[in-house]
């Protein structure tokens, strides 16, 4: 199972659920209009996805 790290503080969150189907989330990065990138959490069976988690004011990253 994945779970996301502070890479500032090292806080751990693991493993977030999809309320809908029950999958393990999957960290993806999507590129805005502007070439920057935002992270997220998505379902892999196409229920929606969610801003990724967040600590000291970074965004936490996803590792197995």
């Amino acid at each position: 199972m994945g779970k996301y790290t502070c890479c500032d503080c090292g806080m751990e969150v693991a493993p977030i659920m999809c309320g809908s189907c029950g999958s393990e989330l999957i960290m993806k990065d999507l590129i805005k209009d502007d070439g920057s990138s935002v992270s997220v959490s998505e379902c892999p069976k196409g229920c929606g996805k969610i801003k990724s988690p967040m600590c000291c004011g970074l965004d936490m990253e996803h590792t197995h």
